[in-house]
């Protein structure tokens, strides 16, 4: 099995990649890498199949539960304090729009760190959320590299300084299948999600479902994935009943 060799930075390294990863990471971090061994297994998946010195796997799943840890927090201090009048809640479901799948998704593209991913698996393949993971993973990273303070300044000059707007993030909707249910939960309407497989001629597998609310069909959605496909189906119902819902 592979090893990653420990390398722990007084000056940049002689080695000629690891003096690349040294620089781009100091420019996109804007202070200097000391451990660079934490960048380097926060941008390894798990394909490439390396291991430590103890047989622990070498991958960035562990750092993106870190690093996920330490955005949550982060962003519920600053919630805390920017809207003191917010309930559990209000702060609960802002902070849940802030740092949704979709929102680390595009941060990761932002700062395009699939650039820096060694993986066997190619691009292509690898699924959207592989640029939010690496996001949470570095986020770990600087942790274990700098510690909370430097994690935070991170978060707040790649998260919240440039993208955090609480007005907006008010109107914002992160998941219209959950806020169809809500809706229908509070207003006492029974409701009902029929996903179905629906290949047809197509190549690649589709699925798609109806949505019911008092036994009356509201709409149709049809995806590559049973969740895109509710998402879709959800939508459309929100936009039925736009004037009825409340996104607050």
């Amino acid at each position: 099995m592979k090893l990653i060799p420990k390398i722990v930075i007084k000056r940049p390294p002689k080695n000629k990649e690891d003096r690349a990863l040294y620089y781009e990471l100091k420019e996109l971090l804007n202070f200097t890498p000391r451990n660079l061994n934490k960048y380097k297994k926060a941008f390894t998946h798990r394909s490439v199949q390396i291991s430590d010195e103890m047989g622990n796997p070498i991958n960035y799943e562990r750092l993106e539960f870190l690093g996920d840890s330490i955005l949550g927090a982060v962003i519920a201090a600053y919630l805390f304090q920017k809207v003191p009048s917010g309930s559990e809640g209000y702060l609960t479901k802002m902070r849940s729009k802030i740092v949704s799948r979709e929102h680390l998704n595009d941060l990761g593209k932002d700062l395009n760190l699939i650039r820096f991913v060694n993986s066997n698996v190619d691009e292509a393949n690898v699924g959207e959320n592989i640029h939010g993971n690496i996001f949470e993973a570095l986020i770990g990273a600087i942790y274990l590299d700098k510690g909370y303070k430097f994690s935070q300044k991170f978060i707040f000059e790649n998260v919240i300084l440039p993208y955090v707007d609480i007005e907006k993030l008010e109107g914002k909707i992160t998941s219209y299948k959950g806020l169809i249910i809500e809706w229908c939960q509070k207003q006492k309407k029974k409701y009902k999600f029929d996903t179905y497989e629906d290949t047809g001629n197509d190549s690649v597998k589709h699925f798609s479902v109806k949505v019911s609310i008092d036994g009356e069909q509201i709409a149709k959605g049809r995806a590559t994935s049973k969740k895109k496909a509710e998402e879709q189906a959800s939508k459309r119902v929100y936009y039925a009943f736009q004037s009825q819902i409340s996104v607050s």
